[in-house]
This record gives C-alpha cells, sequence and structure tokens, in this order.
C-alpha cells in the first residue's frame, strides 16, 4: 500500500471520528440543558395541524416552517412530551403575509397554560395570554412593536417557578410574576395546547425552532 493512500485512509479514519464526536456530543435531547430542536427543518415529523376552522394547511419547505393564512386562525400543535415548567423555547419568525399576529406561542405552566402573542390586535401588540382572565392587550404584558413584513424577528421564551419571560430581538419584553395567579388561553387557541404555534389571518414563516430544560429555579441543567 502506498504512503499517498496510507495518508488519505487515516484522514479519512479522523474525520469520521471527529464526525462521530460531534454527533454524540449535540445536545439532541434538551433535557440535558443543550437547546434540542423541535422543528427538523425537512417535515412536520412531532407536529400535527391544529384543528382550527377552514386553517391554511402548514408545511415544510427550505428550513423554514410555514403557516398560511386561514379564514381565522391556522396553526400546527406538537404531540409528544414536553416539560411543564423550568424550561426555554427559542425561535425566528417572520410576517410573510397579512397584518396580525404572526406568533402565537401557546405552552404549558404546570397543569395550565399560556400563549405569547407577537403582532396581534392590527399587528403591533405583543404580551401574554392570559393573566387573571385579561389578554394580551388588557395586561401588565402588553407592549407594541411595529412589525415589518419579511423580516425576521428572534424570539425567546422562559418558564420557571412563578415567572414568565419573554425576548424579542434580544430585548425583554415580558418578566411577568405568576404567583398566585390565574393562568389560561383564549378559548380561540384552545386547540394549540399543550405546546402549538398560530397565527391569525396571516402567513407566518418560522424557523431555528427548539428548547432546553432549566434546573428548578431558572439555571441550565
Amino acid at each position: 500500500m502506498s504512503r499517498k493512500l496510507i495518508r488519505l485512509l487515516s484522514f479519512v479514519l479522523i474525520a469520521s471520528c471527529l464526525a462521530g464526536c460531534q454527533l454524540s456530543t449535540s445536545g439532541e435531547n434538551g433535557h440535558n440543558g443543550n437547546w434540542a430542536p423541535l422543528f427538523n427543518g425537512q417535515d412536520l415529523d412531532g407536529w400535527k395541524q391544529s384543528d382550527f376552522l377552514n386553517p391554511g394547511v402548514a408545511y415544510s419547505g427550505n428550513r423554514k416552517l410555514i403557516i398560511p393564512a386561514g379564514e381565522v386562525l391556522s396553526g400546527i400543535t406538537w404531540t409528544k412530551d414536553f416539560p411543564k415548567m423550568d424550561y426555554e423555547i427559542r425561535l425566528e419568525a417572520m410576517r410573510a403575509g397579512g397584518s396580525d399576529f404572526f406568533c402565537g406561542l401557546t405552552f404549558p405552566v404546570n397543569d395550565s397554560f399560556a400563549s405569547l402573542i407577537l403582532g396581534g390586535w392590527g399587528g403591533t401588540v405583543c404580551g401574554i395570554s392570559c393573566l387573571d382572565g385579561e389578554d394580551a392587550a388588557n395586561n401588565e404584558t402588553t407592549t407594541s412593536t411595529n412589525f415589518k413584513n419579511g423580516v425576521w424577528y428572534p424570539v425567546r421564551l422562559r418558564v420557571t417557578k412563578d415567572k414568565l419571560e419573554a425576548w424579542l430581538q434580544n430585548e425583554q419584553i415580558v418578566d411577568a410574576d405568576t404567583k398566585d395567579r390565574e393562568i389560561g388561553v383564549r378559548i380561540e387557541v384552545e386547540e394549540s395546547r399543550p405546546l402549538g404555534l398560530a397565527t391569525f389571518q396571516t402567513t407566518a414563516a418560522l424557523r431555528n425552532i427548539s428548547w432546553r430544560k432549566l434546573a428548578a429555579g431558572g439555571g441550565k441543567n
């Protein structure tokens, strides 16, 4: 065997080992505290169409998840296990068409559920629905952002004991104390429970959807 061939085989072997090491430490399981994908960039594995009336049918393409505008609401619901507390979700969302909320992220909070709304009530309102029966337009989490169609917006949500937090473009927009408060969702998005993404008469594109488990109290495991 020639020296050139030996060097080539050695290179292939080293590259294979390195690839194996990368695969084994990639943190595919969010329970270990590393970010793990909720969307594989190829298809809707782990998701189902939410049972809304006359929705746009969600699909995947070019590593993006597309939720087309429906008659009222469109969306997808997670079908696998997911924590009820002490976790983070992050994603990037774009309003691709329409003028209302393009990211309605419904999520578990212990045995209840809530929604993070981005761009609701005509296109600008952000906040949590619902706290003590008040939705995102009418509680202390209400903020306003002039979203632009065709722009990607990084989003992060954190759920811990007695607190809900959210960031938009790395700026914190939600910091809500939930101790001894009533937490719930609007009846319109109940089909998103326990974990779902929805839009209102709006087409959305989403990508890089992932999650990680936090240690009790909000720290990483």
